[in-house]
């Protein structure tokens, strides 16, 4: 995994940034906000696009909103560094698992968990996450607020 960084400039930060706030905000609306023509903002995104530093975009949905009232986060502990593959496909099968990270530290893996209740996450745990071979231990961590989410600045 090597980190590229593209070449932009202002305006591809500026088209940017409107993207990330609004990702339906018209090409025409941007070009005369700009000063540019529809066509140079379509141009720019294409660039963008082709160096994937836009891959697409996302709904975003109120997790509350569809029940899920519990999101905690668990630093998981491997029996050995070789069994990393085969823990992360097990993870990746749990759809409660929404994100994963193979970190430096206190702990190999980092996932972030959706559950709907308390209980979920008990049985989702015991039943489900600890029941894999491949992990040692883990550490439960539950988010009690989510103050900031943002994007990186462009």
């Amino acid at each position: 995994m090597q980190a590229h960084s593209t070449k932009m400039d202002d305006l591809d930060r500026t088209i940017l940034k409107t993207l990330m706030e609004d990702a339906r905000t018209p090409y025409a609306e941007m070009a005369k906000q700009f000063g540019v023509s529809p066509a140079t903002i379509h141009v720019r995104i294409e660039k963008m696009k082709a160096a994937e530093v836009i891959q697409g975009t996302e709904v975003i949905v109120d997790t509350k909103k569809l029940g899920y009232d519990v999101c905690c986060f668990i630093g998981i502990n491997l029996n050995a560094a070789r069994d990393y593959h085969s823990a992360l496909e097990k993870l990746n099968a749990l759809e409660e698992v929404v994100e994963a990270y193979y970190t430096t530290g206190a702990y190999n893996i980092f996932v972030k968990l959706m559950c709907r209740s308390i209980e979920e996450l008990q049985f989702v745990l015991i039943d489900k996450l600890q029941a894999i071979d491949e992990v040692q231990s883990t550490e439960t961590l539950i988010s009690l607020q989510n103050p900031i989410n943002r994007n990186v600045n462009p």
